[in-house]
């Protein structure tokens, strides 16, 4: 069975955090995505998943955080007994001196982009190998994610990931949406977008998850992006726009 490595990822501005995660998730290679706000939270996030015996393979981070920024902390990590390996997520090139100095695995700028992750990622395997990391493995999650309950007139109806052309935020609840209709269950976006990582699912903007699957045209206007999804035209928020475009373009080219 694949496995994949345990990995964190560090940055303290949510945009960018959930972008570097939403780009590792895509990977094979990656199995467990562990995130912290700034140093000192990952600190004590790799020492939690040393104290429960699954420590973390590598460290994806950002140079300029508040507190402990990611130079004082990767010159912390380099001293730990079995130091993960390092790769810095930052928008300045000055630092990359003291990412040398600290025998860093890699060094991307930001924007992120698909392929050159791919490329730090398959760095970060090889040495992680050389380094014995593969017990720092885990378990890839299911392909498929178990159905989701919703009530239909008193009987509970069980809808299936397949099901669903894509998501709506509502508050603390989601509306899922189907060929044949709605059905409002009481989850977050963020917390279905995370259980159905694997399941074919993206996110293109803040009240929307969608079936990669169930799109059928990618719309540019104006500097406006939109997806057609069945018959319903969605807003595909500007930073989710070239990812999603690489998606399509791969399941595109998977598919001739």
């Amino acid at each position: 069975m694949e496995v994949g490595l345990r990995v964190l990822a560090v940055d303290d501005e949510a945009p960018a955090l959930d972008d570097l995660v939403h780009l590792l998730r895509a990977d094979p290679r990656i199995g467990e995505i562990h995130t912290a706000r700034d140093g000192a939270a990952a600190l004590r996030r790799l020492d939690r998943a040393l104290a429960d015996g699954r420590p973390i393979a590598a460290v994806f981070l950002d140079i300029r955080m508040p507190g402990l920024d990611g130079t004082v902390l990767g010159r912390v990590l380099a001293q730990f007994a079995r130091p993960p390996q390092i790769v810095y997520v930052t928008a300045y090139e000055e630092h990359a001196v003291d990412a040398f100095e600290i025998k860093a695995t890699d060094y991307i700028l930001k924007p992120v982009r698909p392929e050159r992750l791919s490329l730090a990622i398959t760095r970060v395997t090889e040495a992680a190998e050389e380094a014995g990391w593969a017990d720092a493995a885990a378990e890839p999650a299911p392909s498929e994610p178990e159905p989701m309950p919703v009530e239909l007139g008193g009987v509970t109806r069980f809808v299936t990931p397949a099901e669903v052309l894509y998501v709506e935020a509502q508050g603390d609840y989601a509306r899922l949406h189907t060929s044949g209709g709605s059905h409002l269950v009481r989850i977050p976006l963020n917390a279905l977008s995370e259980r159905w990582s694997g399941a074919g699912f993206v996110r293109v903007h803040r009240s929307h998850l969608v079936a990669l699957s169930a799109i059928k045209e990618l719309r540019l206007d104006s500097g406006r992006c939109t997806i057609l999804v069945g018959e319903v035209e969605l807003p595909v928020s500007r930073r989710h726009v070239r990812e999603l475009r690489d998606l399509l373009v791969r399941r595109a080219r998977r598919a001739h």
